[in-house]
């Protein structure tokens, strides 16, 4: 089965990449001019040429293919001009699904976010049907997952768009080249430069799960339904005690309150402005996302998917362990990287 793959140069994109050769999947991938390829070496793909910015290059990207699994998003958590997030995420989301609906593709992925979902005050998990709006996104990149999850789900409703939609919490792993916001947390905690915590929670799951469970959506979910591709809930404590251990060095013992960094925050954000390059270390929105347990039940996607994640410990092993073959604990990631489309 010929099918295309967004995102496959990316952190999630190329996990999903994997299951699907592995399955005998003869995969298109699209990749922007210049973009980061390190993730595809030595695999037999087709790279096409495009970009989810420019709605003309999607259709030629599909002709042919009967599948389309769509990984790639911008995902940063702060970005000084918002706009081009919301022209990859939501609108160039909705101009590949109209394409795939003009070129007859027979079955979609489309992944979203447990980002999009609601969440209990009494840090209970929450799942598909846990009430939200878009009042509730806090940063522009909720609200444009927000958005795009919104654009595919009236799409399968009113031109029956054949997608299923998946909801990864926060994955861990090898292969976060970027690395991805929270692979950099985790690099400075296995350096030993994480001397306090925020109180606060994240479900915890290995990648390659993830991309799992995208293969078991393709094969068993139901078009228009959405699934929590989860694993472990973890306060963030336990994440960096267990990344201290895992590191050899000693964990976190102060508890910071957040109204603390609220100043610290505003005036990284402010010198990042004025420098006009880089990511400052700590934001306001990801502060305001911190004072909410982000706790999740994948239920849901056992039960009609037969998805079973394997236990957070694997994943931050793995992640540790890949982050340390291939040099990263030596390198300095206090110059934030910016981002892209990869997924």
């Amino acid at each position: 089965m010929t099918t295309l793959l967004t995102g496959a140069s990316g952190f999630v994109g190329s996990a999903v990449l994997r299951r699907l050769l592995a399955a005998g999947h003869d995969v298109r991938v699209l990749v922007r001019p210049g973009s980061d390829r390190r993730n595809l070496e030595g695999l037999a793909v087709t790279p096409v040429t495009g970009d989810l910015a420019d709605p003309a290059s999607l259709r030629s990207a599909l002709t042919g293919c009967r599948a389309l699994f769509h990984v790639a998003a911008d995902y940063r958590l702060w970005v000084p001009d918002p706009r081009p997030m919301y022209a990859v995420n939501v609108d160039g989301t909705a101009a590949l699904m109209r394409a795939a609906l003009d070129v007859g593709v027979e079955r979609i992925v489309y992944t979203s976010s447990v980002a999009t979902l609601g969440l209990h005050p009494d840090r209970r998990p929450a799942d598909e049907d846990t009430p939200v709006s878009l009042e509730e996104m806090i940063g522009h990149y909720k609200r444009s997952k927000f958005l795009a999850e919104q654009a595919v789900r009236t799409l399968v409703r009113e031109e029956g768009l054949p997608a299923v939609i998946v909801n990864p919490s926060t994955p861990v792993g090898p292969r976060d080249v970027k690395p991805t916001p929270t692979g950099r947390m985790i690099l400075d905690a296995a350096r030993g430069r994480t001397p306090a915590y925020v109180d606060t929670g994240l479900n915890i799951v290995h990648v390659d799960d993830v991309a799992e469970g995208h293969w078991l959506a393709f094969q068993r979910g139901r078009p228009g339904e959405r699934y929590v591709l989860g694993g472990e809930n973890l306060s963030l404590k336990e994440i960096f005690s267990r990344i201290a251990a895992l590191s050899g060095h000693a964990p976190p013992r102060i508890r910071l309150p957040h109204a603390a960094l609220y100043p610290i925050a505003r005036a990284a954000e402010g010198w990042v402005r004025v420098r006009g390059r880089g990511r400052p270390l700590v934001t306001v929105d990801e502060l305001r996302m911190s004072k909410k347990w982000m706790f999740f039940s994948s239920e849901k996607a056992r039960r009609e998917l037969g998805y079973e994640p394997r236990p957070a410990q694997d994943a931050l092993r793995d992640a540790l362990r890949w982050f340390r073959e291939h040099g990263y604990l030596e390198r300095d990631t206090t110059a934030r990287s910016s981002g892209s489309a990869g997924g």
